[in-house]
């Protein structure tokens, strides 16, 4: 059985991530969603409503991929992460070649660490480019339309946590 990871923060889950979630479910038997509890980045959501988002938005992906599509919060290394969920390959989405310089340097890494799990990089559509959790944040707290990068149910948890 061919086990992936795709970690993130998911804070929140966006229309690009569900598109690499899409993509690289088809790749592997089992996909895992590593959500990072990260602190450092002081997420608006909770791990636990983090959690509850990827897998209220993978549920159909799964069915639609034949894949089985679970979450897994984590606090550890990613390579461990990778480890502890029997991941043979992590799948990085790439947006611009600023986030590329960025993995590059986390796959020599985790390489050196564990050279037996595999990093695939996936570019997001090119209509999901631009979206980041960050902005969409921003721009949901500022008012603006964010129904072009998210789900309708993530738009309404954003409206309800923001003021």
């Amino acid at each position: 059985m061919r086990v992936g990871l795709y970690p993130g923060t998911f804070d929140p889950i966006t229309l690009g991530h569900i598109d690499i979630i899409r993509r690289s479910a088809q790749l592997v038997d089992r996909l895992v969603i590593g959500v990072a509890i990260n602190r450092d980045k002081g997420p608006l959501f909770s791990l636990e409503e983090r959690v509850a988002m990827v897998e209220a938005e993978c549920a159909a992906l799964s069915e639609e991929t034949g894949t089985e599509i679970v979450s897994h919060p984590f606090e550890n290394l990613l390579i461990h992460c990778a480890q502890d969920v029997g991941a043979s390959v992590i799948f990085r989405g790439l947006r611009a070649v600023a986030d590329f310089e960025y993995e590059y340097q986390m796959v020599g890494m985790n390489r050196a660490m564990d050279d037996t799990i595999e990093t695939v990089f996936l570019m997001a559509e090119a209509r999901h480019q631009a979206i980041a959790s960050k902005l969409v944040k921003e721009i949901a707290r500022l008012g603006g339309d964010i129904h072009k990068f998210v789900t309708p149910e993530v738009e309404k948890a954003l409206r309800n946590r923001l003021p």
